[in-house]
């Protein structure tokens, strides 16, 4: 069955829910709206003014039933997981992405935070869940798109093995950022993740004791240092990894990536996503003139995270030494 013969197109899990001990999936119709916005929850709000999400009825399915139709939808080629520490250009690189056709581009969907982060589910059907709902937001639904590329949470990263274990042979990108850049950028406006218990601790690796000891200040740095220490341990190891310093330049990344994901795009496409570059990432229409923050002053002791992204620095060096030789 085609895509546009199944009842179930534009239609892509959105919530998990649970209710008196039964676990269920709610759903929500896309219509025409392709996955444009700088993240996804966005789109999820924009398509709730349609009529089939404005009713007092919800659509919704039991967790077997997500993972058989899933199956029934012809889904686009997954091409990358891509991973990040926050405020390092992964913003800005989906949104050129998702300026050429050919991609779909899942950003930060609430959903596979949902799943990953649920106690719910056992490993085997955790593992199921992830492929079936990334499936179902990568089903085929214009006739261009070829190419799907996840950009996840950036707590995500410390996932990494797992979902290594779930995708063995899919390329997996890393974005990082000099750690006094991304914790200026946060200190203007602060990421859910850099505030003390908003996620639990837990999630980044650090313990109910070591909490205790880290002030409010610090605890952005301690977690950039939990990021940048996953990246090296993950980047060590794995042969199907890349990994980008924002230093380097957002053009030189997306040209870079989009050599690593294997992806075929016609010249006017790429110099499109390249001009997609000069503009900022969350508003479309200014011109991005680079961060305004760079005097800015950090009273928090960045030592330990300056170190390890010096090691980050140095295992890409190495890295590309290696390849060259």
């Amino acid at each position: 069955m085609e895509n546009s013969d199944h009842p179930l197109l534009n239609w892509i899990p959105n919530k998990l829910v649970e209710t008196d001990g039964n676990i269920y999936f709610e759903w929500i119709y896309l219509g025409d709206k392709r996955y444009v916005d700088p993240f996804f929850d966005e789109t999820l709000m924009k398509c709730k003014v349609h009529y089939n999400n404005s009713t007092r009825y919800k659509v919704v399915s039991s967790v077997e039933n997500l993972i058989d139709w899933s199956t029934e939808l012809v889904s686009v080629e997954l091409k990358s997981l891509l991973f990040h520490v926050s405020r390092c250009g992964s913003t800005m690189m989906c949104q050129s992405l998702a300026v050429s056709p050919q991609n779909i581009v899942v950003s930060e969907a609430p959903i596979i935070d949902q799943i990953i982060r649920s106690d719910l589910f056992d490993l085997d059907k955790k593992r199921i869940l992830i492929k079936s709902v990334i499936a179902l937001l990568g089903q085929k639904r214009f006739v261009e798109e070829k190419n799907l590329i996840v950009k996840l949470d950036s707590w995500h990263t410390f996932q990494i093995d797992e979902l290594r274990a779930i995708f063995p042979e899919l390329p997996f990108a890393l974005l990082y950022r000099n750690p006094s850049e991304v914790l200026k950028s946060h200190a203007k406006l602060k990421g859910m993740h850099m505030v003390p218990n908003l996620l639990p601790a837990t999630v980044f690796g650090i313990s109910d004791e070591e909490i205790q000891t880290i002030s409010f200040q610090q605890y952005g740095a301690v977690v950039l240092e939990k990021y940048f220490q996953s990246y090296l341990d993950f980047y060590g190891t794995d042969k199907n990894v890349v990994m980008y310093n924002y230093e380097e330049g957002m053009k030189s990344i997306l040209e870079r990536f989009l050599s690593f994901i294997d992806a075929d795009y016609f010249v006017e496409e790429v110099d499109q996503m390249c001009e997609r570059l000069t503009r900022h990432s969350k508003k479309g229409d200014v011109t991005f003139k680079g961060d305004s923050f760079t005097d800015d002053v950090l009273v928090i002791d960045l030592t330990k995270g300056n170190s390890l992204y010096e090691k980050l620095n140095s295992s890409i060096a190495k890295s590309l030494v290696t390849n060259i030789t």
